[in-house]
């Protein structure tokens, strides 16, 4: 048996990346394809356009937490910047889980931070540095967006049946984002630092 020999161009050009492809897309945002989970598809539908609205608001809060972890500054700095990079840590996990959930339902999730953008119910702040109180309190108005639409995108995909939806959203949105909401609301408590009143 003999081997064939391949020239080193053709080598080459093998082994050479493909770059600069383009195609048309595979599945158009806000269209879903049928997956076998023996869910309908207006229950998919419906689940997909909450948990992109979600996605958007989760990504922002998010991101929220990553520029108040570089930018915040005064006494409580350290804490802070340590506090703020831990939910941005957490909440970088749910909206990873959100978006999987998303095409798990046949769905396309948002990706892009200008799409996002144009969703998002959280509103933006501005690009300077403030003072901690107030990023604290933007934090906690972003919490609180997120948990009024949570609570009810929560309840629509239990009655239609999307219990995946729905646990996701419970045990992992909605708790995480409760627990979060504490942890920075107890920075803004008017107490005495070093004499009880």
């Amino acid at each position: 048996m003999t081997k064939s020999t391949i020239d080193a161009d053709t080598i080459l050009k093998r082994a050479t990346p493909v770059a600069h492809q383009e195609s048309h897309e595979i599945q158009p945002f806000g269209h879903l394809v049928h997956m076998p989970i023996a869910l309908s598809e207006t229950t998919c539908k419906e689940s997909v356009e909450n948990l992109n609205q979600l996605l958007a608001d989760t990504i922002t809060l998010r991101d929220l937490y990553k520029k108040h972890h570089w930018q915040t500054a005064g006494p409580t700095f350290y804490q802070l910047h340590l506090l703020f990079d831990k939910h941005y840590e957490e909440q970088n996990t749910l909206v990873d889980s959100i978006a999987e959930r998303i095409q798990l339902l046949g769905g396309v999730s948002l990706a892009m931070a200008p799409d996002v953008a144009e969703i998002t119910l959280i509103p933006r702040p501005p690009k300077g540095r403030e003072a901690a109180p107030t990023q604290i309190s933007r934090l906690l108005h972003a919490h609180e967006i997120v948990l009024k639409e949570a609570r009810t995108m929560a309840r629509l995909a239990a009655q239609g049946g999307d219990d995946g939806t729905n646990d996701l959203i419970v045990s992992d949105v909605i708790r995480r984002n409760e627990l979060q909401a504490w942890f920075v609301a107890e920075h803004v408590v008017d107490v005495p630092l070093t004499h009880a009143v």
